[in-house]
């Protein structure tokens, strides 16, 4: 064997050697983009907010005789402007009326 047969012969094995090389390469980038593609987890629901107005009124309406001003700001904790605020749109939208002078009952 002379050298250019014994470089030919390792030319092929380094080309067959590379193609493996070349096959493993894809095999692996093909595994990784399924790796990094995880399962979507299942969407959160959203919790129910309640509004400043509903709890005004599911106090409002829980009441036999009306609620005042100042229950409602003890049982809210809110500042005495946002409860009038609250009571005069909730008013105008028909939601409650006023069973006397400073007391509320809800619409039935």
């Amino acid at each position: 064997m002379t050298i250019q047969t014994e470089l030919t012969a390792v030319q092929k094995k380094l080309t067959t050697i590379k193609l493996k090389v070349d096959n493993l390469i894809a095999a692996v980038e093909k595994s990784n983009t399924k790796v990094a593609k995880a399962p979507k987890a299942p969407a959160k629901k959203n919790a129910v907010r309640v509004t400043d107005t509903d709890q005004v009124l599911n106090i409002i309406n829980r009441s036999k005789n009306g609620v005042d001003t100042a229950t409602l700001m003890k049982k809210t904790g809110f500042d005495q402007k946002k409860v009038r605020n609250i009571l005069h749109r909730t008013f105008k939208q028909g939601k409650i009326k006023r069973a006397e002078k400073g007391i509320y009952v809800g619409v039935k």
